[in-house]
């Protein structure tokens, strides 16, 4: 079941593992072929496409009228969730808009010596398209985190795609979820066929600037293949947790946050590292008396039993230093002082500090974005935000006497470069001002 290592080698190697469990180590996967043909049956049959694909895949035969949710649908959705449930998405709606209000950038200007103006200008992406994925699970909370960044970054025209249930139906928390978050655009289609729906365009369905949103292995290739005739957020791959763990956290508490990532997907990561043999083996029984009555059992071992690690090691600076290697998506510091460790984290999706704090708080509402570099991306890579549906434009004016006096060196480098009009650009300039 959950492996116990101590050995310094092994670990690493372990973790690399697990860290290159969906990789193609630089082959072609299996799945492109079939990604790229959908992609373009969707380009040349358009809605047609969509509705052979769903018919295909989800087993449910469709319209071309009932490709998008109708406003009915939407009005309807609302009696059929709970008080509160509503109440949580509403909470959950109020904090992440709050927190990603706080990161909008701005635009500014710089008016410098001899009426040099230099700055950036911010504008949103005209049109945005958020997958949300089906299948398993519904997802109303990974609605309102793709939702609502967009929202605040003031995107005109946000659209989402999700995958149709039985009887072609969108799960009547997901509708909630978007409208909560301002979202009434909604298509009942799912797999790379919605991808490149959003990618190219359909009769029914048009085409954005920016997609975002996590799918399985057909949509991440999808996401990868029309990367540049779009913008993408990631390229997501299953979820992972790495926990540093001392002798004060809760043995019960941490296996339930193992198991958390776990129950995802059976490729899902669960990882604990530890100073504490004592706490290891407590995790560890924990883990099998939790998984003993677990819902969704079958899986979530299967996830514990390939991607499920514990890595006795010998100070929480050498935890520190493997979470590094791992590069997680999730990282918690469940010990006695976790800012005391926190300067030497250099890369984490998002970092949750303290036996109170559950990677769950942030999955559903403390505010911060659940969707997050995986497989070692949080090396150089972020958490969605409003920056994601934002680009930038540079602002450059120059003076004739700003431009005299850089003339010369511009000329120069332009020569070296062999650049020979870019240099007459500048030269003829200043032969007529002289």
């Amino acid at each position: 079941m959950l492996r116990i290592i101590t050995e310094p080698t092994e670990a690493k190697t372990e973790l690399e593992r697990i860290s290159r469990r969906t990789s193609d180590g630089g082959g072609t996967l299996p799945q492109e072929a079939a990604v790229r043909e959908i992609i373009q049956t969707v380009r040349r049959d358009g809605d047609r496409a969509l509705l052979d694909y769903t018919e295909k895949f989800d087993k449910q035969t469709l319209n071309v009228e009932q490709l998008r949710v109708s406003g009915s649908e939407l009005d309807a959705a609302y009696q059929q969730v709970s008080k509160e449930l509503l109440e949580a998405i509403a909470l959950a709606s109020r904090q992440i808009e709050a927190f990603h209000r706080q990161r909008v950038p701005k635009s500014w200007v710089h008016f410098g010596e001899d009426e040099i103006v230099l700055g950036k200008r911010y504008h949103p992406v005209d049109r945005a398209g958020l997958y949300i994925p089906g299948g398993r699970a519904a997802y109303p909370s990974t609605v309102l985190m793709n939702a609502i960044p967009a929202k605040v970054a003031k995107v005109p025209r946000i659209a989402i795609v999700t995958p149709p249930a039985e009887e072609g139906k969108i799960t009547p928390a997901v509708l909630v979820a978007a409208q909560e978050a301002g979202v009434t655009e909604i298509y009942r289609v799912g797999g790379a066929q919605a991808i490149a729906a959003l990618a190219y365009g359909t009769q029914t369905i048009p085409k954005v600037d920016v997609i975002t949103g996590p799918g399985n292995i057909y949509v991440t290739l999808a996401k990868k293949m029309v990367y540049g005739t779009v913008g993408i957020d990631s390229l997501a791959g299953p979820s992972e947790v790495l926990i540093i763990a001392d002798r004060h956290a809760n043995p019960v508490h941490v296996a339930a946050d193992l198991l958390a990532q776990a129950e995802h997907d059976p490729l899902a990561a669960a990882i604990l590292l530890t100073p504490d043999e004592g706490l290891a083996q407590q995790v560890k029984l924990a883990v099998e008396e939790q998984l003993e009555h677990h819902p969704r059992r079958i899986l979530t071992e299967k996830a514990i039993a390939h991607y499920g690690l514990i890595v006795i090691v010998d100070s929480l600076e050498t935890a520190a230093y493997y979470s590094n290697l791992f590069a997680p998506e999730h990282l918690e510091l469940e010990i006695a002082d976790p800012w005391s460790l926190l300067d030497r984290i250099r890369h984490a999706g998002a970092i949750f500090l303290g036996n109170s704090t559950p990677e769950a708080v942030g999955d559903y509402l403390a505010g911060p974005n659940h969707t997050l570099p995986t497989s070692g991306a949080a090396r150089y890579a972020s958490a969605l935000g409003v920056e994601t549906f934002i680009k930038h434009s540079s602002l450059i004016q120059y003076s004739e006497t700003a431009l005299s006096k850089v003339s010369r060196a511009i000329q120069t480098l332009a020569d070296a470069e062999g650049l020979h009009s870019h240099a007459e650009s500048v030269r003829l300039r200043m032969e007529e001002e002289s």
